[in-house]
């Protein structure tokens, strides 16, 4: 075990809001990278206000804000005063990474196009995150993770049954996802410096990961393939692959091809179905696949969850129980493996949810809350070069707030 993490002296200026861009600095915070978040004056990032907003479980403790933030340190600046420009050019020729999500054309009007910031910083990774890409017709349309990752991408309509509507899918499952793509893409990034010395843009899109996330379905629509039709519960394409209901109320899904059946037969304690001419082959699976869904249906509604776990898992067929996110939170598998960490300086919050990448050996820091707004931003103007005089003078301009603000955690 190293005694320092990978990006430890890495420096990297958060200038995005909401979700998914504070996120992909977060993972870079969690290995060790000196992370400077910026938020404007007011109420700062709209992140601060989202755990307030349904459907988010309500809570005391400001939850989502230091899942996207921790780690990192605090300042509030007006971007749009022409005082902070100095600030801002500091702040990128201090930094190796800057992300934003700014829309294009705003971004260069608060000074943070990629054409200035290189200019202040050639080495600079450049890494920006929209909703819909940097061309097209609607490459300045807002988004997202709801209407960008979820809807335009044929996610949504895929992930729901036949019949039913769609739905409204879990809040910013999208910006994570798609923050985990934008690390990558930060990481890439840097190894490139490493070998050529330059600094480079990079960057994703909300909708170029939600049809990643969608990939094998558009993939077969590039390839002219009949889709089937939405998921039908009682008329499955798969009935080994489908959700049961036990004698208590719990469902289980199943995840299984026809090569398994002997195994679940005997699970159920229905050796005689092993033989049974409509479950021979591929082909009489789906052809019956409305029939053994009502005959699993009996026999799962027969006993409960507990009696379904052993048997199961001593046939080592594949399920697992659908969870509510309240049953994930207390599941020790998680805090076995560290998905759920440690939360350190929250009054009612000890823990929180770890980013997905890990690099066995290599430490993460511990997991410290969100700052405050514009937390530290005396400490960083002085390590930035600027002095008691010159700071009382960005005050007087409106460039950063005249006092500390107070606390939103």
């Amino acid at each position: 075990m190293t005694t320092t993490s990978v990006f430890t002296g890495l420096k990297v200026l958060d200038a995005s809001t909401f979700i998914a861009g504070p996120a992909a600095a977060t993972v870079l915070s969690d290995f060790g990278a000196d992370v400077i978040k910026i938020e404007p004056p007011g109420h700062g990032d709209p992140q601060r206000r989202l755990s307030s907003v349904p459907p988010s479980p309500r809570a005391e403790a400001n939850y989502g804000w230091h899942l996207a933030n921790r780690n990192k340190r605090g300042m509030v600046l007006d971007l749009k005063s022409p005082a902070t420009t100095e600030v801002l050019e500091r702040l990128v020729q201090w930094a190796d990474v800057v992300i934003t999500n700014f829309p294009h054309g705003t971004r260069e009007k608060l000074h943070l196009g990629y054409d200035e910031v290189s200019g202040w910083n050639p080495r600079v990774i450049y890494a920006d995150l929209t909703g819909f890409g940097d061309a097209g017709p609607d490459a300045r349309q807002p988004g997202f993770d709801l209407t960008a990752f979820w809807s335009r991408s044929g996610l949504l309509a895929s992930t729901r049954d036949a019949g039913a509507p769609p739905t409204v899918p879990v809040w910013g499952s999208g910006d994570y996802t798609s923050a985990t793509a934008l690390y990558a893409a930060i990481a890439t990034a840097l190894y490139h410096r490493e070998r050529t010395g330059q600094g480079t843009s990079v960057g994703t899109s909300l909708l170029a990961t939600g049809v990643w996330a969608t990939g094998t379905l558009v993939a077969g629509a590039l390839a002219d393939g009949t889709p089937f039709e939405p998921h039908d519960r009682g008329t499955p394409v798969n009935a080994l692959t489908n959700p049961y209901r036990t004698a208590d109320g719990r469902w289980i899904m199943l995840a299984n091809s026809p090569l398994h059946w002997a195994e679940l037969a005997r699970a159920i304690e229905r050796p005689e179905l092993i033989d049974d001419p409509r479950f021979t082959d591929i082909e009489s699976f789906a052809k019956n696949a409305a029939a053994l869904t009502e005959l699993l249906d009996a026999e799962f509604g027969s006993r409960p969850f507990a009696h379904w776990r052993e048997a199961l898992a001593r046939a080592r067929i594949t399920y697992s129980l659908i969870q509510t996110p309240e049953e994930a939170a207390q599941d020790p598998q998680l805090r076995a493996n560290d998905i759920v960490i440690p939360l350190e300086g929250v009054s009612g919050l000890e823990y929180t949810v770890n980013s997905p990448v890990i690099l066995r050996g290599v430490p993460k820091v511990p997991a410290k809350r969100g700052p405050d707004p514009g937390e530290h931003n005396d400490q960083i103007l002085a390590e930035l070069g600027f002095g008691p005089a010159q700071i009382a003078q960005l005050r007087a301009q409106g460039a950063i707030p005249g006092a500390r603000s107070e606390k939103a955690a």
